[in-house]
């Protein structure tokens, strides 16, 4: 009766969190793309220019073309760095918010993995008390940290309406990024909302803005002046100096954009992708449109397949995570949320 925390922060461990696992509906695959030879032979981008007509509410256009993804001196999973070519895509302003996702239990009656009840043959041996719904929400230490055990708690109840869980309300919060999300209830909203979630390529494309090899989407210099980001200011776990403002999610928007007009592509939440996760796949990744392995592999959890994640959250910091750069991978099994993972969408022109 356990599920994985399963985060690049620490060597997966056994953590109590509860829920069956949902059967996803495919959110809609993206057109192929349609090069065509250019006087040298290379792939030309099509859809660079945005489509006539008005752009769907909320989203901007990201023109496609050619960039260097990855990094030549970050983690292993990041190289090594190659060409790649994306097409012209819509994408979410922002992250997916409370609201908007409020909008969509409303009208579908969608419940998430975190709030069912979870179904006692999958947990063979399991105390009935423990068989409820929730998730796993961060909690600072009181004390030295060992290993993420003193971090993360698995709190029955928590879910995307009650973030903290008990009493705790989005009330307040219908501006924030919905967090407790997993892969799997991101891909259906994104089905429900006419949209679809974006590749790895697509969201680092889409991050970098017209900055081709910049280490975050602003440039290269890393500012925890909070002037760009919402993260954790200060040594993590213990020590968080809110130079930002924001102990949790802030609200979408509250900081600049990149050059593209997309909030929040570094820090607040992370951010899922449609991959799977391989930590070797940039060495043989398709150059055009690339969607990521068939499989996946994790070779610190074997045999537990998992999605990408991008962009960091608010608990990403300069001493442990970084994961706010534009280039930097997280990976977590797609039926699990948590209390700083939510998604943005994107759809095909």
């Amino acid at each position: 009766m356990t599920r994985m925390i399963r985060t690049r922060h620490a060597r997966p461990a056994v953590i109590l969190a509860l829920a069956s696992v949902l059967g996803c509906s495919k959110a809609a695959e993206p057109k192929p793309i349609s090069p065509t030879d250019g006087t040298d032979g290379a792939p030309q981008v099509v859809a660079a220019e945005p489509p006539a007509g008005p752009a769907p509410d909320g989203m901007v256009w990201v023109g496609g073309g050619s960039f260097d993804m990855g990094s030549p001196d970050a983690r292993p999973d990041e190289r090594p760095v190659h060409d790649t070519v994306v097409r012209g895509i819509w994408v979410d302003r922002h992250e997916v918010t409370n609201a908007q996702f409020a909008a969509f239990v409303d009208a579908t009656g969608y419940v998430t993995i975190a709030e069912r009840i979870p179904d006692p043959r999958e947990f063979p041996g399991a105390d009935p008390a423990m068989l409820v719904p929730g998730s796993l929400v961060f909690r600072a230490p009181d004390r030295p940290a060992r290993s993420f055990y003193d971090w993360w708690d698995y709190l029955p109840g928590a879910s995307w309406r009650c973030p903290e869980g008990g009493s705790s309300t989005i009330d307040d919060r219908l501006d924030h990024p919905v967090v407790h999300v997993s892969w799997e209830d991101a891909v259906a909203y994104a089905a429900w909302s006419g949209k679809r979630l974006p590749t790895e390529a697509e969201w680092e494309f889409a991050a970098r803005g017209t900055l081709c090899c910049a280490k975050y989407p602003w440039g290269d210099q890393l500012q925890l002046d909070g002037s760009k980001q919402n993260a954790w200011d200060g040594p993590f776990p213990r020590e968080n100096q809110l130079i930002d403002g924001y102990t949790g999610t802030a609200p979408v928007g509250s900081f600049p954009p990149n050059e593209y007009g997309l909030h929040d592509m570094a820090g607040n939440v992370w951010e899922w992708c449609a991959d799977w996760y391989r930590p070797d796949y940039y060495a043989n990744a398709p150059r055009v449109d690339p969607r990521g392995p068939e499989d996946s592999f994790d070779p610190d959890e074997p045999g537990v397949p998992k999605r990408v994640q991008r962009g960091g959250s608010y608990l990403c910091s300069e001493n442990y995570c970084t994961g706010y750069r534009v280039s930097a991978r997280m990976k977590s099994s797609p039926d699990t949320g948590l209390s700083h993972t939510g998604f943005r969408c994107v759809q095909d022109p």
